[in-house]
């Protein structure tokens, strides 16, 4: 089951990326090509959003099924079972939000600096035109 978290964080890797690099200023010989590289993955990134939400369902579902390990009913080594198992979902609930903001912030720069590269050819035309 490890192998879904591992892409889960390749593409909140990949996400952060493509964020810096978009909003990474002197770049603007590249920028054209990053924005049509950019919006042409946010249509397969979106697919991180319904696996996003299966891995929290996942989570829940080993959270409401982990038996409790309350006081002196378990031994030392099942309540470190216990606790690693609670720190791992925390982690893989962490890394599912910092993979779901990712995938928005990057919609949102994405079409902020179309709008922005928009605005820039009208005002060019409109000084060409003067």
């Amino acid at each position: 089951m490890a192998l879904e978290w591992v892409v889960l964080g390749y593409a909140a890797a990949a996400e952060a990326i493509m964020v810096i690099l978009l909003t990474m200023p002197g770049l603007d010989g590249l920028r054209k090509g990053l924005i049509a590289v950019t919006r042409n993955l946010l249509k397969p990134f979106l697919s991180i959003v319904p696996f996003c939400l299966f891995l929290l369902m996942d989570i829940y579902w080993k959270y409401e099924t982990m038996p409790s390990c309350d006081g002196d009913s378990c031994t030392p080594s099942e309540h470190l079972r216990h606790q690693k198992s609670m720190m791992k979902s925390q982690r893989n609930a962490l890394l599912i939000a910092a993979a779901l903001v990712f995938y928005w912030i990057l919609f949102s720069v994405t079409n902020l600096v179309v709008k922005i590269e928009q605005l820039n050819q009208r005002i060019e035309r409109l000084k060409n035109k003067d």
